[in-house]
């Protein structure tokens, strides 16, 4: 499989789809460590990978909404969706052990209704309704970071070997037209120690190694700052410690590795099967007529 251009901006952060198909192309070593391999006989499989980017569909053919070439994407729904439905292997589950990608939030807009039984991939729930997407049957994949990795992290005094107090690479202009990004990027101008880069959009984090600053208090010029200068050395090393421990599991990459992104997604889609074979099996019961219920 080509490996991801490296000039695709951020398109890159929705490229989900990408990597959970380079993994089951992969032939070669570390099968024993992955989470799920390509078989050849369809009878045996687990679960059915839908291989069409409705991410990228969407952003090559429908990012503009009002584009003619929307259509494009529309007709392309179209196509996958009847070729799901005419597959013995769908109309066997009804699509519910059948795993289909659509982490950009606008991708598979039209049809995605129809495919409300899968395992679908997702970003979020924002814009699903419960019906359609849910953490009982769905899977949370997180963005593939569009900045490159940090790999030389091993410094005997990481604290002390980092000049940089802060660093910020994204949109200024985003939703609400970036209001709070750019009143930000004004503030933190002129710190030698902060580097606020206006290229790509950036990712969140968790408690463990986060500061988090409400509106108000990052919008007080010196107060973020002043901060995060405060912070002891011993509870930084601890966040960073915390931090690399976990980092792992965010790395999308072909060949896939031990407990990556992608190893971990497809961990994910396992403990989701359970629940569509178990939906497959109650729409499978007996019906009986309810004869007792009528000569009441």
């Amino acid at each position: 499989m080509p490996p991801w251009p490296r000039n695709s901006g951020l398109k890159k952060q929705h490229s989900v789809e990408y990597w959970m198909m380079a993994s089951l192309l992969y032939d070669g070593d570390g099968g024993e460590t992955r989470e799920a391999i390509r078989v050849s006989d369809p009878v045996i499989a687990d679960a059915f990978f839908v291989p069409f980017f409705s991410s990228q569909s969407f952003n090559t053919h429908g990012h503009n909404m009002t584009d003619p070439d929307t259509m494009i994407d529309r007709q392309l729904q179209i196509d996958i969706l009847k070729f799901l439905r005419q597959s013995e292997y769908w109309q066997r589950s009804g699509g519910r052990d059948h795993v289909i990608p659509m982490h950009h939030p606008n991708a598979f807009r039209f049809l995605r209704e129809e495919l409300n039984a899968s395992i679908l991939v997702v970003a979020d729930f924002g814009r699903y309704p419960k019906n359609l997407s849910n953490l009982r049957k769905d899977v949370v994949a997180p963005y593939v970071h569009v900045v490159d990795s940090f790999k030389d992290d091993d410094s005997s005094d990481p604290f002390e070997s980092r000049p940089m107090l802060l660093f910020f690479q994204g949109r200024t202009i985003r939703k609400d037209e970036g209001i709070v990004r750019a009143k930000l990027a004004k503030i933190l101008a002129g710190y030698d120690d902060v580097h606020y880069e206006q290229s790509y959009a950036t990712q969140g984090s968790i408690k463990a190694f986060s500061i988090f600053f409400s509106v108000k208090e990052a919008l007080e010029p010196g107060y973020m700052v002043e901060q995060l200068r405060n912070i002891p050395k011993e509870r930084w090393v601890k966040m960073w410690r915390r931090l690399k421990s976990v980092s792992h599991h965010y790395e999308f990459q072909n060949p896939p590795k031990k407990e990556d992104a992608v190893n971990m997604l497809w961990r994910q889609v396992k403990h989701k099967l359970p629940g569509a074979k178990l939906a497959v099996h109650r729409d499978r019961r007996l019906k009986i007529p309810d004869w007792w219920g009528q000569r009441r």
